[in-house]
């Protein structure tokens, strides 16, 4: 199996990419952001923010359970007008060129539940930079404000839209094909399913006990115990 590669802090502040990402960034199967590009976008989406407040951020996948970056607080939240889907495969993180997974992004419609960490003020430019190094290394999400309803108060959070131009945006997966690849794929990030796993323990910690992800989650292990047996026959 291809070598564990983690996202965390030290990485991210180092800037580094994963063996696999560089690979395939050298031999053209991937389009990077440039540096110029990436933080020319941040500071666009971060114009409207003011200079001296803490801001939020809405996580919906892996932000929620890995941030990689110093989070004040983290609040449960719901943010309308915006669903969480697996829609962008992956051949790099959780998948392979062969047998690509699948991960989340927002599209407009319906509602999500998530969680809106709070970053400093003293730390905005620090912290975002890193969040941007993450989520926008190739350009297929698309930074938006959402309104996140913390329950007792509804603030500003900046998260990330699914880019429907970006070549690997899957439109409407079909379920059990959602399942399949979730629960059989595995890349330098861990299994797939692993992603999905994590995602449904943060939402079980905030109370929703059932819904889609849930059902997923199902399928996707009964999905991975056929992968499994058919390997072993």
């Amino acid at each position: 199996m291809t070598e564990r590669f983690d996202i965390n802090r030290e990485v991210l502040l180092k800037g580094e990419l994963s063996p696999h990402l560089q690979a395939a960034h050298d031999g053209g199967l991937i389009q990077l952001l440039s540096d110029e590009d990436r933080e020319a976008n941040r500071r666009e989406v971060l114009a409207r923010h003011p200079a001296d407040a803490d801001i939020f951020v809405f996580g919906f996948g892996s932000l929620m359970w890995n941030p990689a970056c110093d989070v004040a607080e983290f609040h449960p939240a719901l943010v309308r007008g915006w669903h969480r889907r697996f829609n962008l495969w992956t051949h790099l993180g959780r998948g392979t060129a062969e047998f690509p997974g699948l991960t989340l992004g927002l599209e407009a419609g319906g509602s999500c539940r998530g969680m809106a960490l709070r970053i400093e003020a003293g730390k905005v430019d620090t912290e975002t930079s890193l969040i941007w190094r993450r989520e926008m290394i190739a350009g297929a999400y698309v930074p938006i404000w959402v309104e996140a309803d913390l329950g007792d108060r509804t603030v500003p959070a900046v998260s990330f839209a699914i880019n429907k131009n970006y070549y690997r945006y899957g439109d409407r997966v079909p379920f059990d094909l959602q399942a399949h690849h979730i629960g059989c794929a595995e890349g330098p990030l861990g299994p797939c399913i692993e992603y999905l796993e994590k995602t449904v323990e943060m939402l079980d910690t905030m109370g929703r006990r059932r819904g889609p992800m849930h059902d997923l989650l199902h399928a996707a292990r009964i999905a991975q115990q056929r992968c499994t047996e058919n390997h072993k026959a």
